[in-house]
């Protein structure tokens, strides 16, 4: 399946090796399936890729094995899309391709996780073979992404899934790392869409955190706005793509300023005690060398608050008061 031009978006999804095979009949030579298997780095980017090779108009046949055209199959399993052309029946097709499956590396963890976002798109009216889910700019444009590549801001680890549906326009949602970078690409796509004016159709867009949804084409103007506001960004949200290089140079310059605050602050204490120790051990030696103690008692003010009376002394210093 896979062509010398399908190597960018392939590579853009983060493919680690393919592999290809053919499997003969026991009974009969002529009788053989030939497969693919694309091996990617997370189940994110698989999915990425099988829903790049599932072509429009061809029908999915269940959630193992699916896309059948005529002697033609797709399926994922993890971290892996196989593709397989059959010149034998169906069933034994079937059931030697769910033996495969069967046999595939199984991958753990946040990278076995399939993404989330395409299980935002309302399930009501939508044309399941028009969904289309991109990691990068390559397979958006690939796809046919209603937006500018350039716009979306895949180089800050967006995702990007859109599906048409019955008698209406398309739906398109975009998710990002931070509803911060949510707002910024927003407004970037709200000046796009005012741009490009009726040729964009019924255009609504509305953000959720860092969930963004867009409805471009023939909707009617209570549908699309229906159809943005019914949907609300769940509370339990995973991440399993790397971050960009711009989360990792802030948090490591937060990280370098809470180190340099405690640092100076460590030894500012530290200087405090050690001038503390210099001064009190000094003056305490000066008095020794002066033949005096150590340590001397300290001198107050007294405040008499009995409530007798004294007389106040009005002479010169040195001279008895009157009596």
């Amino acid at each position: 399946m896979q062509a010398s031009s399908d190597a960018p978006l392939l590579a853009e999804d983060g493919i680690q090796r393919s592999e290809r095979a053919v499997y003969h009949s026991s009974s009969n030579t002529t009788e053989s399936v030939s497969v693919t298997a694309y091996q990617f780095v997370d189940a994110t980017g698989a999915h990425a890729a099988f829903s790049y090779f599932l072509r429009p108009g061809r029908q999915y046949r269940g959630p193992k094995i699916g896309d059948e055209t005529g002697d033609g199959y797709l399926f994922r399993s993890g971290a892996t899309v196989v593709s397989a052309d059959s010149k034998i029946s169906a069933v034994a097709t079937d059931a030697m391709l769910q033996d495969l499956s069967q046999r595939l590396p199984k991958i753990g963890g946040s990278k076995g996780l399939a993404p989330l976002l395409p299980t935002y798109l309302p399930a009501k009216g939508l044309r399941t073979e028009t969904v289309k889910y991109a990691v990068g700019p390559i397979g958006y444009k690939a796809m046919g992404g209603v937006l500018p590549p350039e716009i979306v801001g895949f180089d800050k680890a967006a995702e990007a899934v859109m599906g048409s549906y019955e008698g209406e326009g398309t739906l398109t949602l975009l998710m990002y790392p931070t509803p911060q970078i949510a707002g910024i690409h927003g407004k970037l796509i709200e000046v796009e869409m005012n741009h490009e004016g009726r040729a964009a159709g019924t255009v609504r867009l509305r953000r959720d955190g860092p969930l963004l949804m867009l409805t471009t084409g023939p909707w009617r103007l209570v549908d699309a706005q229906k159809m943005v506001e019914g949907i609300h960004l769940r509370e339990v949200m995973t991440w399993n793509r790397p971050l960009p290089p711009d989360f990792h140079t802030e948090v490591t310059k937060t990280y370098s300023l809470l180190t340099s605050i405690a640092i100076f602050c460590g030894m500012g204490a530290l200087a405090a005690i050690v001038l503390g120790l210099f001064f009190g051990a000094g003056r305490a030696a000066i008095r020794v060398l002066q033949g005096k103690p150590a340590a001397s008692e300290p001198e107050f003010l007294r405040i008499d608050l009995s409530g007798s009376s004294t007389k106040l002394r009005t002479g010169s210093p040195g001279t008895e008061p009157p009596s």
